[in-house]
C-alpha cells in the first residue's frame, strides 16, 4: 500500500502487561495471527488479517506501567513539523519525534481535550496493509469532553475539511442519537471521511478522559461480543445497528477499549452533515 496522505489513520498499536495473553485474546476475536517479536525495538511484534499487516502490539517499556490501550496514528510527511504544529495549536507532546530504525519517524501527543495519538512519518513501514475489512482497522472517532478544543486542534495539525451532522438527522436504535454532537473530519473532499468526533455526555463516567476509539471489522459483531466476553473482555456499549454497520463497544480483559463493527449488516438511513 502506498503512502497515506497527511492527516489520515495510518496504524495502531498497543502495549499489553501481558502479550501472550493479548495476541490469544486478538487471534479469537479478530483472527489476527502474529510475526515474530522484534527484540531490537522493545519486541514489538506486528499481528497480521490474510498475512497483511494490520495492528501491532508490545509490552511496557521497563518501569513503565501505563493502562492498556490503543493508539491510533496519523501520517505525516514530516513528524518534526507536525510536532511544532501540534505544539502551536494547544497540544502537547508525550513523546518527541524519534526515528524507529528504518522503519519511519513516530511521535505521541495529546490534544487539548485530552485524547492521546500518535503521529508516523513512514520510511519502510508505510502502515496498514488493510483496511475496511473485517480484521483489520476500519473507523476512529475522538470522543471529547469539550469538543470544540479539540475541532479546533485538529483543523490547525492536519488539512482536514469538517462536516457537523445534522440535529435530529440520526437513523439508528438508539433513542438518543438525535441529540447527538457529531462531526465528520475529511480529505481531498468530503467523500472522503476519515475521523469522526463525538461529545462525551453525562453517560460518560467523569473519570473516563477524552480517548479515540478505534473500529475492527468483523464479520459478526454479536459473535465477537460473544468471543470478547468468553475471554474476560466486558461490553460497555450495543450491539447496535447504524447505517454504517452494526457494531459494539469492548474493552479487552486488559482493560484497552475498542469498537467491534460489522459494516456488511447496514439499518436505516445516512445522517445528513451541514
Amino acid at each position: 500500500m502506498s503512502d497515506f496522505p497527511e492527516g489520515a489513520p495510518c496504524w495502531v498499536d498497543a502495549m499489553f502487561t501481558d502479550v501472550e495473553g493479548a495476541k490469544e485474546f486478538y487471534a479469537d476475536v479478530l483472527g489476527w495471527t502474529f510475526g515474530d517479536a522484534s527484540s531490537e525495538y522493545g519486541n514489538y511484534t506486528q499481528a497480521y488479517s490474510g498475512g497483511k499487516a494490520v495492528a501491532a502490539v508490545v509490552p511496557p517499556m521497563p518501569g513503565g506501567e501505563a493502562a492498556s490501550q490503543w493508539c491510533l496514528y496519523f501520517a505525516s510527511p514530516d513528524a518534526a513539523a507536525t510536532a511544532e504544529k501540534i505544539k502551536s495549536a494547544g497540544g502537547e507532546l508525550v513523546m518527541e519525534p524519534m526515528q524507529v530504525g528504518t522503519f519511519g519517524t513516530m511521535a505521541i501527543a495529546k490534544e487539548p481535550s485530552g485524547a492521546v495519538f500518535g503521529v508516523w512519518q513512514p520510511g519502510e513501514h508505510k502502515g496498514f496493509e488493510k483496511l475496511g475489512e473485517a480484521g483489520a482497522y476500519a473507523w476512529a472517532e475522538v470522543f471529547s469532553r469539550e469538543p470544540g478544543k479539540a475541532d479546533g486542534f485538529l483543523e490547525k495539525v492536519f488539512p482536514y475539511e469538517s462536516q457537523q451532522m445534522e440535529s435530529g438527522s440520526a437513523d439508528c436504535d438508539d433513542p438518543d442519537a438525535a441529540g447527538m454532537d457529531f462531526k465528520i473530519f475529511s480529505l481531498g473532499g468530503k467523500e472522503n471521511p476519515v475521523l469522526g468526533r463525538m461529545k462525551m455526555g453525562d453517560d460518560f463516567p467523569p473519570e473516563i478522559p477524552s480517548y479515540i476509539q478505534v473500529y475492527f471489522g468483523v464479520p459478526d459483531c454479536d459473535e465477537a461480543v460473544a468471543k470478547t466476553q468468553a475471554r474476560g473482555g466486558r461490553l460497555h456499549f450495543g450491539p447496535m445497528d447504524s447505517p454504517f454497520g452494526r457494531f459494539a463497544a469492548v474493552t479487552d480483559p486488559q482493560g484497552a477499549a475498542f469498537a467491534v463493527i460489522d459494516m456488511s449488516t447496514t439499518a436505516g438511513e445516512m445522517p445528513k452533515f451541514g
